[in-house]
């Protein structure tokens, strides 16, 4: 019989630790603990499949946790779980954090089960090939060679209809690596469906639409290509649902300063190459499942192109 999935939860309520503890009774080991310090040293003593932390903390604030957690246990699963979705948050979470869900409270029981139990057994599958010496996920691919020669041949796709973002990008990346532009949805569908690209680079000027649509559509497809939305907008909304998603890479706001973003780019390369070098990986890139909205018209044929491509 498989042992159960160690759990951990890091909330500053005493009263949110004993319920969430109570959906688990017997679906896992659960620990607890107000302290984001003491939750750290919890994972640098033992083995824990996934971590749900508050933001809202004294002391150490839930983002600063999960970058701890990953710092020493990266493969550890990370989720952080709030009740109030602080813009500046939401976007550490992701950008800091890497998170793999963002919970909201109060949360819907079920819901909330079938999450952390499905990272506690992506976890659990990558501490088993840890165990039988594969590569880790916190193996910085550019640090090997063959790594090095798959982020000088990636190519880096930048959806933006003015084009100012995309003539930066090919300002900051060496002229090695293949930077192409697409002014709309489609164009960059196109271009999707022809070739692997290793990052996307998309420039969100609403909450809504086909932009938005397209990044969670892709995900789906392409657990390996990595998004980097830019945007002026300071939604907390919109970015829960493009970590929920589409698991977005990065999130930037509106314009982003050019080192930021070189290292940004720098860092979804490097993500990219290890994702394929080690295709396990890819299960924690997977979005959280959707109702799939009809498909515009003029969508549809490059939507189908996009899902029979061959990725090379």
């Amino acid at each position: 019989m498989n042992a159960l999935p160690v759990l951990l939860f890091v909330d500053d309520e005493e009263r949110i630790l004993r319920s969430l503890r109570m959906l688990f009774r017997g679906r896992a080991e659960t620990l607890a603990t107000t302290s984001g310090a003491q939750a750290v040293e919890l994972v640098r003593q033992r083995r824990v499949h996934a971590v749900v932390s508050d933001q809202r903390m004294p002391g150490m604030g839930g983002v600063e946790v999960l970058r701890e957690v990953a710092r020493h246990s990266p493969a550890t699963m990370r989720m952080l779980l709030t009740g109030y979705a602080d813009m500046d948050a939401v976007a550490a979470s992701v950008n800091e954090g890497e998170v793999y869900r963002f919970l909201e409270k109060p949360w819907d029981g079920p819901a909330l089960v079938e999450t952390v139990l499905e990272a506690a057994r992506i976890a659990a599958d990558e501490f088993a090939a840890l165990d039988a010496g594969e590569p880790a996920a916190a193996v910085p691919p550019a640090a090997d060679a063959d790594a090095e020669r798959d982020i000088a041949a990636a190519h880096v796709l930048v959806l933006d209809s003015e084009g100012g973002s995309a003539e930066l990008v090919r300002r900051i990346l060496p002229a090695s690596i293949d930077t192409q532009r697409a002014g709309t949805v489609e164009a960059a569908l196109d271009a999707l469906a022809e070739r692997d690209f290793a990052v996307l680079v998309t420039v969100l000027e609403s909450e809504t639409g086909d932009i938005v649509d397209a990044i969670k559509r892709l995900k789906r497809l392409r657990p390996s290509t990595l998004v980097i939305a830019i945007s002026p907008l300071r939604d907390s909304r919109l970015v829960i649902g493009l970590i929920n998603e589409g698991q977005i890479f990065r999130f930037l706001l509106a314009p982003p300063g050019r080192e930021l973003l070189r290292r940004c780019l720098i860092a979804a390369m490097e993500r990219h190459a290890q994702l394929r070098s080690t295709p396990r990986l890819q299960r924690r890139h997977e979005v959280q499942p959707r109702s799939e909205p009809t498909i515009a018209g003029r969508l549809l044929d490059v939507w189908r192109r996009l899902k029979d491509a061959r990725v090379r």
